[in-house]
């Protein structure tokens, strides 16, 4: 009966350590990340994945990480699993957002757009700074189409007047 119960007591521990723990390397791992401390945040924000494969701020975290890296791919795997995770998660949603203008995929903005007006509570005031972007991808999107045409007709113009 003892030996039962120091089992017990044994496993008890290590689930209250491994709590801690879980919430021990995002703590610390954020408060690096603060302090600038890159490298170090981004190995805890690992380990405490591995710990708690569903905490959806250490991806986002992992996220800016990637981003102030400059690697796009690791970043936006990041995004994606925080809004697997947190779909509601408006930063993520934000971030994805930025993502998607810089690479002036407008079709992907307006949806993400139409869902970051539902769920943004903090960043709803980053709703016209979007609108305003997509408005110039779509500006730039026209005039260079136009610029394209002329060029494409002073071109037509130039083979037959030199060939005929």
């Amino acid at each position: 009966m003892q030996k039962i119960i120091k089992y017990f007591l044994i496993i008890f521990i290590l689930l209250n350590f491994k709590a801690f723990a879980k919430e021990n390397f995002f703590q610390e791992a954020k408060i690096l990340f603060e302090e600038g401390k890159i490298e170090e945040s981004k190995f805890l924000f690992q380990r405490n994945i591995v710990f708690n494969p569903k905490d959806s701020k250490s991806y986002l975290y992992l996220a800016k990480i990637f981003e102030s890296e400059e690697n796009e791919i690791e970043e936006e795997k990041n995004i994606h699993t925080t809004l697997l995770l947190e779909p509601d998660n408006e930063e993520a949603m934000y971030m994805l957002i930025d993502m998607k203008l810089e690479k002036s995929d407008i079709k992907k903005v307006e949806e993400l757009r139409d869902k970051f007006k539902i769920i943004c509570n903090s960043l709803c005031s980053k709703i016209d700074s979007i609108e305003e972007r997509l408005s110039n991808i779509n500006v730039n999107n026209e005039s260079w189409e136009k610029s394209y045409q002329d060029f494409n007709h002073r071109l037509w113009i130039t083979i037959y007047t030199t060939y005929s």
